[in-house]
């Protein structure tokens, strides 16, 4: 399985049509979160819809820019993975969305808590024993992709929690611009392709629930 991920998207899908041919050649592409910046449905509308006519094969989950109404727009379009968990090809996807609280108060922050409880609902409705890959948006806890540029990490604890006891084959992340980079919690490798809207995107393939490659590119 070939999968395209973007992150940090934050409305600006120009660069999409650049990174187009890869786009096309992927089986799944995965959006990190922030899709738009402080939009509502239509703004996130308008960056689907281009991605879509690249690649329908597609899911999704929420960031903190992202407006309330763009989750309920996603669970509409059957797109979003939020708390959720979708098979594909023998392969298990599963996502967290939103990001802890911020000194901005963006749209859509929650608690710990509510970190937890959405990764065990995605966890849940995956078989036990199959290979899966985390969406989240906000990165895990204490990595190279959650750090600030004064060097203060902001990860979440119950993301990198998740990781360690869980053991996803991959994490794909984003939320921090400037942790653009990729690292590993355990077997788990950790990417954070960097913002879509500057045109940055991971490649990831997995075969035979291994993963064969996975690249930061632009």
């Amino acid at each position: 399985m070939k999968i395209a991920s973007l992150t940090d998207i934050h409305g600006n899908d120009g660069p999409l049509l650049k990174m187009a041919g890869a786009l096309k050649e992927a089986d799944l592409i995965l959006i990190t979160g922030d899709i738009t910046h402080f939009g509502h449905r239509a703004a996130a509308k308008k960056v689907v819809d281009a991605v879509r006519t690249i690649n329908p094969m597609l899911f999704a989950v929420t960031g903190n820019c992202d407006h309330l109404d763009i989750e309920a727009y996603l669970n509409e379009e059957n797109l979003s993975i939020h708390g959720k968990g979708k098979t594909i090809a023998g392969m298990g996807i599963m996502g967290v969305g939103a990001s802890l609280p911020t000194p901005f108060n963006t749209p859509n922050e929650m608690a710990e808590s509510d970190f937890k409880t959405s990764l065990s609902q995605g966890r849940a409705a995956l078989p036990e024993m199959m290979p899966f890959i985390l969406v989240s948006h906000q990165p895990p806890f204490g990595t190279a992709t959650d750090r600030l540029g004064s060097g203060l990490q902001v990860g979440s604890m119950e993301v990198r929690a998740f990781i360690e006891s869980q053991a996803p084959l991959i994490c794909l992340t984003g939320h921090i611009h400037e942790s653009r980079g990729e690292d590993q919690i355990g077997s788990t490798l950790i990417l954070n392709p960097g913002p879509a809207s500057a045109g940055n995107y991971a490649w990831v393939e997995i075969n035979d629930g291994r993963v064969e490659r996975a690249e930061l590119r632009k």
